[in-house]
């Protein structure tokens, strides 16, 4: 079980090991978990090989941090302020049960630019044999309240996205785009093209494939967005290609339809937390 600084195409990172040979690895730029391998398994994560990975500029993959705002949900930049910019190695722990990292960042001269509130993150990467858990803490530290919204952007790595499916949202009400409807299907394809926000979601859903399972856990994100761009809109993010869609699925633990708002000096937490199932031998 330890922590040590590594390099990621490039760019500054902490990798974090556990026990069996488990491991992450979060970027310095955004606080990115870019990798996580349970136990004697495959890379659970998808990361696109044709992301830009520079320092500023957003990774195509992994689970970027979304806040104060989710997609283009406002005026803000595409999913706010805080995924391309640097955080800092606040603490960090190692026990016979695994390895756990905390990366901190506070508002500054120019997020305030953007948006004017007083804001501090926190977002702990925590790794076990078997399971991640991701937890993001924000807290208010100006006079004023203020409303976010804030997503655990989760792109997940599957062997072929069109042997997967996501369960555990039947009968969940969705929204997608200016539409909403109920969600009929007992297991929802992952190949897409999908791009609904899951609104009150379950606390669990699970994405099965051929051979292995994985458990998807949140707390106190109320929303679950599920994407997939499919294969025409893959092909045209010059950051995916036309291939990227097979390789992965997004379920992201989100707090999207209704704002959170936060008093001075308050805080709030979430968390999302997976748990690798079945056999994956390497």
């Amino acid at each position: 079980m330890s922590l040590g600084q590594v390099e990621f195409h490039g760019l500054p990172a902490m990798r974090l090991e556990a026990r069996g040979g488990a491991s992450a690895v979060v970027t310095v730029n955004g606080a990115q978990l870019v990798s996580w391998i349970p136990a004697g398994e495959r890379e659970r994560l998808f990361v696109s090989e044709r992301s830009a990975f520079a320092a500023g500029r957003p990774v195509r993959g992994g689970v970027p941090v979304v806040f104060p705002q989710f997609s283009d949900r406002g005026p803000l930049p595409k999913h706010g302020l805080v995924r391309t910019r640097p955080w800092r190695l606040d603490r960090h722990d190692a026990s016979e049960d695994g390895a756990t990292a905390t990366f901190a960042i506070e508002d500054d001269e120019r997020s305030r630019g953007s948006w004017p509130h007083a804001f501090a993150l926190e977002l702990t990467v925590a790794v076990a044999a078997a399971s991640l858990e991701v937890r993001l803490q924000v807290r208010n530290r100006g006079d004023e309240p203020f409303s976010f919204t804030a997503a655990l952007h989760t792109y997940l790595s599957v062997l072929d996205a069109r042997n997967a499916r996501l369960e555990g949202l039947s009968g969940v009400r969705y929204l997608e785009g200016g539409n909403e409807g109920i969600e009929a299907r007992e297991q929802i394809p992952a190949a897409g093209p999908i791009d609904n926000i899951y609104v009150d979601a379950p606390r669990t859903t699970r994405l099965l494939e051929a051979g292995r399972v994985l458990e998807i856990a949140q707390r106190n994100f109320r929303d679950t967005v599920v994407w997939n761009p499919g294969p025409g809109p893959s092909a045209a993010l010059d950051d995916m290609g036309p291939e990227g869609y097979l390789r992965m699925l997004c379920v992201e633990a989100a707090a999207v339809a209704s704002p959170i708002v936060l008093a001075p000096g308050m805080s709030w937490n979430g968390a999302q937390r997976l748990v690798a199932a079945g056999a994956d031998p390497l």
